[in-house]
């Protein structure tokens, strides 16, 4: 494997990447790996690794760059009242979907640029906050994100500009939108409304429950982490991409 961390240009100053790619056998297909609230952070990077290690060129951005660079945060991000996890809602608060978009536009520059990347189809999955993000760029972006996933996505249905639920039918490539049974942030009565929007859009893809878990499963640090589910969402995620990137 090899792995660096640079910057990217966006509109909007120097976005800070997590780049992981195999050694040999390359170009290969891009993947942009979307973060989830808490940030940057080594739990991450593993992540990126296991996508790395299948045969991708993934990006990981620091999408919190825009409030500077001290924007990575303690163990503590998750308990509510903390210093960190006040410190990193203030910039979480401010975030809106459609400057997102405008990163994901400075990312597929940057691939176009690589000699290592395969020309063409991209991926992007998001976790948390990110789900959205993934979703509205395959909306935004048609003709270049052939495969996007969100897991356990925080309010798929909002009032929210570029909101993901508004474009579905927008995206020429596959969804896919994993959802725990158990979610303050998607709950049940909003997964019930995705649902039918999802088959109403016509677009490819899935919606699926994953029974008996919480919101953030997929990550081994949390403690809600659910191991059959977590290498379930493995499984989808490498699925997906092996059938449209590859």
């Amino acid at each position: 494997m090899i792995e660096e961390i640079l910057d990217i240009t966006t509109k909007d100053g120097a976005m800070e990447t997590f780049i992981c790619r195999p050694e040999r056998n390359g170009p290969h297909p891009a993947v942009f790996f979307l973060m989830d609230a808490p940030g940057i952070r080594e739990e991450l990077y593993d992540m990126a690794r296991r996508l790395g290690t299948s045969g991708y060129y993934v990006l990981l951005p620091n999408l919190y760059y825009r409030a500077g660079r001290d924007t990575k945060y303690g163990p503590d991000v998750l308990e509510h009242g903390s210093a960190e996890h006040t410190r990193m809602r203030a910039v979480r608060t401010r975030m809106t979907i459609p400057p997102m978009m405008d990163d994901i536009a400075a990312m597929l520059a940057f691939v176009d640029r690589q000699k290592e990347v395969r020309k063409g189809a991209v991926g992007c999955h998001g976790y948390c906050m990110s789900g959205p993000y993934a979703l509205a760029a395959a909306a935004r972006y048609p003709d270049r994100v052939a495969a996007a996933a969100s897991f356990y996505g925080t309010w798929l249905v909002s009032d929210a500009v570029e909101s993901p639920h508004l474009s579905l039918g927008k995206a020429k490539g596959e969804l896919y939108i994993a959802c725990a049974e158990h979610d303050d942030l998607a709950p049940p009565d909003m997964v019930k409304e995705l649902q039918g929007l999802f088959r109403q859009s016509g677009a490819g893809g899935e919606l699926e429950i994953y029974p008996g878990v919480h919101h953030g499963f997929a990550f081994p640090q949390r403690k809600v982490y659910d191991k059959a589910a977590a290498e379930r969402h493995w499984e989808r995620l490498l699925a997906l991409y092996r059938r449209r990137l590859d």
